[in-house]
């Protein structure tokens, strides 16, 4: 007899832990808010783990794509408890960046206190607010706005020789050439005179340390990208181990810059704006070396991947590379998003978005050039060629310089060698990420001939 009252208590305390269990997942994952909203639409989710099955078969932008393909063009999903909302076509990017550009402004990114990459004090992350306002007038003023960038067409020019000169020295060689790397030297080195007056010396491997630190960073902040989707915050330790080398760098630069006293790059710009007890915000030692780093890593990283991208298509499409070649020798709706959703606008598909434009998926350049109809061409759809760089309010001040790197890197490529891949004579045009940008999976290795001679007078005119 009372053997069996204890199993009734136990299975009835089974019970009970299984029904108050279930009660609490339905509250945490699947209860609907009460506030009368009209929420975006939502795919069907699985217990505890939300929508992140959906993710996990192919890389995230082209997950992203097929759930919007499927379900539509803006999703409101959930990854555990963390909820956001996915932006996949031009029209709704559109209405997000432009029409209600000022209540998506603010990042709303988890932060991390005393870390050099993460946190309240980065440009990035910062909400768009004072600090915000200040030092994009700042950048504006004296790095990327167009009398900055004529400023500095002198050390672009001089960078890009240098950069045709490795290449021309590796052709007359035979050597084989890793584009993304020589395009990683090139924007690494201009960046590095903008930023702290001077090149990374090759000679002592400070230039490679940097490069390296740039490449594991961006790895660093792709995680943190998704730790930040997941509500969980990064291991300290391996923020510490990766922020350490850049650390170290920067506080020698910032005692070397503060000796000098002079006004000759952007270390120096934002020392002077640090001491100026007149200024819209006080910055402090802490803002400066973080926006340094942020600057080397959308100023580097971003950019030689593109140029790699970009010749990845040429080189894959001979009948571009010819006309390319030609030229240059001839001359959201009505749905409500609660306050701190993360929003995500998958510019991968609002570039390939069918119902904006004509073969979404094709190579095709000459879609940006001016048109005898250019006038009348919708203000969307000039907004939105430019949107790799971001929009409205957030929008990259770096824009400026980001096209200047591809175009003049690109064009001298295209114009002063001739290019053979290396291998099995096809262009791989398989994706990975590494950081947040998206990386060719494998190096695209060429060898290249000298087609013409590259003079100093040619530099100027590409810059």
């Amino acid at each position: 007899m009372a053997a069996m009252i204890t199993i009734d208590f136990l299975n009835c305390f089974i019970l009970i832990f299984l029904c108050f269990f279930s009660l609490l997942c339905y509250s945490l994952f699947f209860k609907k808010p009460k506030d009368g909203f009209d929420f975006p639409p939502s795919p069907p989710s699985l217990p505890i783990i939300g929508h992140l099955h959906l993710l996990l078969s192919v890389l995230p932008h082209r997950a992203f794509q097929k759930i919007s393909s499927r379900y539509g063009p803006l999703l409101h999903l959930r990854i555990f408890k963390v909820p956001f909302v996915l932006a996949s076509s031009a029209s709704v990017a559109y209405e997000l960046l432009r029409t209600h550009d000022v209540n998506v402004s603010s990042r709303g990114f988890n932060t991390l206190e005393n870390s050099l990459f993460i946190g309240h004090e980065t440009f990035v992350g910062a909400d768009f607010g004072d600090y915000y306002k200040f030092m994009k007038k700042v950048l504006v003023m004296n790095l990327f706005g167009t009398q900055a960038l004529e400023r500095s067409l002198g050390i672009r020019a001089d960078e890009l020789e240098r950069f045709y000169a490795r290449l021309l020295d590796k052709a007359r060689k035979k050597e084989i050439v890793e584009i993304g790397k020589e395009a990683m030297v090139l924007t690494n080195n201009i960046m590095s005179k903008l930023l702290i007056g001077r090149s990374c010396s090759e000679e002592d491997g400070e230039a490679e340390k940097v490069r390296d630190s740039v490449t594991k960073t961006m790895g660093l902040l792709k995680k943190f990208f998704f730790s930040n989707m997941l509500g969980k915050p990064l291991n300290e330790k391996e923020i510490r181990r990766v922020s350490g080398g850049f650390n170290e760098l920067l506080e020698r630069l910032l005692s070397d810059h503060e000796e000098s006293h002079q006004e000759t790059d952007m270390m120096d710009v934002l020392l002077a704006a640090s001491r100026d007890e007149k200024v819209d915000y006080k910055i402090t030692r802490n803002h400066i070396k973080l926006l340094i780093v942020e600057l080397f890593l959308a100023g580097t990283d971003s950019a030689a991947k593109l140029m790699q991208w970009a010749m990845a298509e040429i080189l894959s499409k001979p009948n571009i590379l010819e006309r390319l070649r030609q030229e240059i020798d001839s001359v959201v709706g009505r749905f409500h998003i609660p306050e701190r959703t993360t929003l995500v606008v998958n510019i991968y598909a609002v570039m390939r978005d069918p119902d904006f434009w004509q073969d979404p998926d094709e190579f095709k350049p000459e879609r940006f050039l001016a048109s005898s109809s250019s006038e009348q061409e919708d203000e969307r759809k000039k907004i939105l060629k430019l949107i790799p760089f971001g929009s409205g309010r957030r929008g990259c001040p770096g824009e400026n310089l980001g096209y200047i790197f591809l175009e003049t890197g690109v064009g001298m490529m295209v114009q002063c060698f001739d290019w053979t891949i290396s291998g099995d004579k096809t262009v791989s045009m398989e994706e990975t990420l590494a950081g947040l940008s998206l990386t060719m999976a494998h190096p695209l290795i060429c060898t290249l001939l000298s087609r013409t001679e590259f003079k100093s007078e040619d530099s100027k005119l590409l810059t």
